[in-house]
């Protein structure tokens, strides 16, 4: 692993590079309120973040990234459009893998921005792309604005496309609902006699743990009422199967779901953004008939991101994380602005990893 000045000098050329583009620099705590992580992501945060707790100001964490604490000063005192660029340490726990870094160098580039949408996308991964020259990586491209898109147009109660909606980024989890909620999975027997019991309560004991017998009995209702609904269609699902495996470069993945859209016409909006992209991305020079789109991908890593994602990775070296990534956060502007939103869009890259792979080709 290169030496920490080394990370730390080619952060400093980084930041610099994105100032010429025009950003602000900018800082951000490295104690951040656990509170508001908590509120956008659930639990789950805490699984990948370290928490700490102060007695004066609650649970904290050590910063798992920069966008949202850049977000939450642009939204409170920024100005439009606004470009910013950052450096410094993250921390992330990685049980599941504890041979990767778990607190390294990250350096960001983000623009808030309503003018050009999917001019702003093209700018980000152009500027990142050029940033990382030289080290011939593989770019991958998607859209997760696709399937929030065909899941609000899904022709089935609020209540299931609510549940689909949290678990987009839990791709088993994800599945496991569609099963069931298209009636490919049968009922599991000892949820069948729950539902079917005249007095589900009925020898139940006494409750234990923090719900109430009344909220019992709700989700008791709620899995009736969802068990009488009728199944998502057989067309439906099937057009989601197919948009989830679209993998092909990108004019091919954009003509591949024109078609999809004829079951699933809701994401026809979405498409339209993606051709603009496109276009967007050929004004400045990317091969586009020769870049990557996974409309699955993203989900498993990027849960605030609500539109296009990219990523870069070292093709010879699947054992290293993606060397940047980014994407847009419309969503997320809304969430933390206090009634009000921008869209925005940017991407993080890792210094370190950078002078790694510069070092294996020495």
């Amino acid at each position: 692993m290169p030496q920490r000045a080394r990370i730390l000098e080619r952060a400093a050329k980084l930041r610099g590079y994105f100032e010429q583009a025009g950003a602000r620099p900018v800082e951000t705590p490295v104690l951040q309120p656990a509170e508001t992580l908590l509120d956008l992501y659930g639990e789950d945060i805490r699984a990948r973040a370290y928490v700490t707790s102060d007695a004066v100001r609650g649970e904290q964490m050590l910063r798992p990234d920069f966008t949202v604490p850049v977000v939450q000063m642009h939204m409170a005192h920024g100005a439009e459009p606004a470009r910013y660029t950052y450096s410094g340490e993250v921390f992330r726990r990685q049980e599941h893998d504890p041979d990767r870094d778990n607190e390294y160098i990250q350096v960001g580039y983000e623009v808030f921005d309503r003018t050009d949408p999917a001019a702003a996308d093209a700018e980000v991964f152009t500027l990142i792309a050029k940033a990382l020259s030289g080290l011939h990586l593989r770019a991958t491209t998607g859209d997760i604005g696709l399937l929030l898109a065909a899941v609000t147009g899904l022709e089935t109660t609020a209540a299931r496309k609510a549940a689909l909606m949290r678990h987009i980024w839990r791709p088993r989890r994800f599945r496991a609902l569609l099963e069931r909620y298209s009636g490919r999975s049968p009922v599991p027997p000892a949820r069948a006699a729950l539902l079917a019991a005249s007095d589900p309560m009925a020898g139940a004991g006494p409750v234990i743990g923090l719900r109430s017998r009344a909220e019992v009995l709700a989700r008791i209702e709620a899995l009736r009422a969802d068990a009488a609904a009728p199944p998502i269609s057989e067309r439906e699902i099937s057009a989601l199967e197919t948009l989830l495996a679209v993998r092909e470069t990108l004019p091919f993945a954009l003509e591949h779901l024109r078609d999809v859209a004829v079951d699933l016409p809701q994401i026809t909006p979405a498409l339209d953004r993606l051709e603009a992209r496109i276009t967007a991305l050929a004004a400045r020079g990317v091969d586009v008939d020769n870049l990557e789109f996974e409309a699955s991908y993203g989900r498993t890593s990027m849960e605030y991101y609500d539109g296009f994602v990219f990523g870069f990775y070292a093709a010879a070296r699947a054992d290293l994380p993606p060397v940047a990534t980014g994407g847009r956060y419309d969503a997320l502007t809304r969430a933390l602005g206090d009634g009000g939103e921008i869209p925005a869009v940017g991407g993080v890259l890792r210094p370190g990893l950078m002078l790694t792979l510069e070092e294996a080709r020495a």
